[in-house]
């Protein structure tokens, strides 16, 4: 087989902890370049080892002139390949070159209109005036030695600046965001006219190299692979089972938090597509009995993450002994479960990430884990996962507790499974389950008087959810018709019975989350 060395031809980003850091490198990986983001502080020795063409310093909160605010590591000027500072990236390489970095006078943010100097090698191809994103209250006061002003506007003389014969260039706006006219195109300079990175970034040398990867990280071992029948953990299982064939034993665990008929249809469709008969373990009754009485959202995932291992391991002493275990991680799963990749936040814990114990049998296998959303389903196409099986919407690993705020109880369960039938059904019905992200409904701990005929009600609050996204870092809520609306609320008033209010969630991400929990 011949290897496919994305891997050498790479953007390494170092995230100084930029809102827009994900998008940086989707922007790359989107040109067919593999880009990979590793925390500010990373070593010399963590960046040599992905061998990259070139290196993007993000953008960041902090203020490089104040105490203790990340600064950079490593030496990477050594490295003598083209550095690219965006922001607070382009503050911090004018401060470390003896540049003057102070407070703005007056702060620039949203669209500015900037004048470039086109012959240049960053603005190549893009028009003189061109509009920008601007997002700062510091800015660079004077050129570095052997720097010169690529870009200017009204309020920040020093818009662009550039050392072409060190390959080191800085953007005080941000090319990686869609309000940025010419970007993508800056952002092309970058990556193929300076950086000179080949595009051959694509489904078929991802699988080609993970394959690779999993057989030497294997061997001859045995892999316990959890499989939900979401395009995840799907995929994940197709890509392993590519790798070592029957080594694998794929295993579906109903939580009792699925959707209406999931498991069943989760078996119909995994059927023939595994070398190994997929394993079917009924856990229900351990799972809801774990969470009784738990209304917290972090624990609840937490609980139902050690519930996974506790069986994982049970089943590893009925059907192993297995060393690793399969797990379809994506990328926003690791960015939103850990503070790794900078001084970022923890938004929430992912069941298979920050919910999983410190300590574990098994060894993580998680070949997706540096994937996006739509890079999986991409794979999953090259891969022949069936079309309406790589189209499914995201579901959640903790299921429907997510989606049940305060405790979870069977009633609760019932009805928001029924609920959620229609919902989707309907989606379908209409033509419109493809045109969005995701789609579901939350059960809301709210009750609130009704009338039902002659007669008065008082039950649940049901709230529907249906939002628009490329990868789910980012998303805006779905502008559905509102016949439909009406629609799918009277449908379900109708036919769930202890249901009589249902409501639509217009929040974007941010500030809410996807999920309510």
């Amino acid at each position: 087989m011949e290897k496919k060395e994305w891997h050498g031809n790479s953007i390494v980003i170092l995230d100084f902890g930029s809102q827009y850091t994900q998008l940086i490198g989707r922007r790359i990986r989107g040109k067919n370049v593999f880009s990979v983001i590793l925390s500010h502080d990373a070593s010399l020795e963590e960046i040599k080892e992905r061998s990259p063409r070139g290196i993007i310093l993000s953008g960041g909160p902090a203020n490089v002139g104040k105490q203790g605010a990340p600064g950079l590591e490593a030496d990477i000027f050594s490295l003598r390949i083209p550095v690219l500072g965006i922001c607070y990236g382009m503050q911090l390489i004018a401060k470390a070159l003896g540049a003057d970095v102070r407070k703005s006078a007056r702060r620039e943010f949203g669209r500015t209109v900037i004048d470039a100097d086109v012959s240049g090698r960053l603005f190549e191809n893009t028009p003189e005036k061109q509009r920008v994103w601007m997002s700062h209250g510091v800015r660079v006061e004077s050129v570095p030695e052997g720097f010169k002003i690529e870009a200017s506007s009204d309020d920040c003389k020093i818009a662009a600046l550039s050392n072409k014969s060190e390959n080191i260039y800085g953007l005080q706006f941000h090319p990686e965001v869609y309000h940025t006219e010419y970007g993508e195109k800056i952002l092309e300079n970058f990556i193929f006219g300076i950086c000179h990175c080949d595009a051959n970034w694509n489904s078929e040398s991802f699988v080609d190299m993970e394959i690779e990867k999993i057989r030497e990280t294997v061997g001859d071992s045995r892999v316990l692979c959890a499989v939900s029948g979401g395009v995840d953990s799907s995929v994940m299982s197709l890509l392993v089972d590519s790798a070592i064939g029957n080594q694998l034993c794929p295993v579906f665990v109903d939580n009792g938090l699925l959707r209406l008929n999931e498991a069943e249809e989760v078996k119909e469709m995994l059927s023939g597509h595994l070398s190994s008969e997929l394993v079917f373990v009924d856990a229900a009754d351990e799972f809801l009995s774990r969470l009784k009485g738990v209304v917290d959202a972090e624990k609840k995932r937490k609980i139902i993450g050690e519930c996974f291992i506790d069986i994982f391991a049970e089943q590893s002493k009925k059907l192993g002994p297995f060393d690793f275990l399969a797990q379809g991680t994506l990328y926003p799963d690791v960015i939103e479960s850990r503070s790794t990749f900078g001084p970022s936040a923890t938004i929430k814990s992912h069941h298979n990430v920050g919910g999983l114990p410190d300590e574990m049998d098994f060894q993580l296998i998680e070949p997706l884990s540096m994937l996006f959303k739509d890079e999986v389903r991409s794979v999953g196409t090259y891969l022949g996962l069936p079309e309406e099986q790589n189209n499914r919407h995201p579901f959640p690993g903790p299921g429907l507790a997510v989606r049940i705020p305060g405790e979870i109880l069977p009633e609760k369960l019932e009805l928001l499974r029924k609920a959620d039938k229609l919902f989707i059904d309907a989606l379908k019905e209409f033509k419109l389950y493809d045109s969005v992200w995701q789609a579901f409904s939350v059960l809301l701990p709210v009750k609130s008087v009704g009338v039902m005929g002659d007669e008065r009600t008082y039950q649940q609050a049901l709230v529907l959810r249906a939002v628009t996204s490329m990868d789910g870092m980012t998303a805006d809520w779905a502008k559905l018709p509102y016949q439909f609306l009406q629609h799918v609320s009277n449908k379900i008033i109708n036919n769930v019975s202890g249901i009589n209010r249902v409501l639509y969630d217009i929040s974007s991400k941010p500030p809410a989350t996807i999920e309510w929990e």
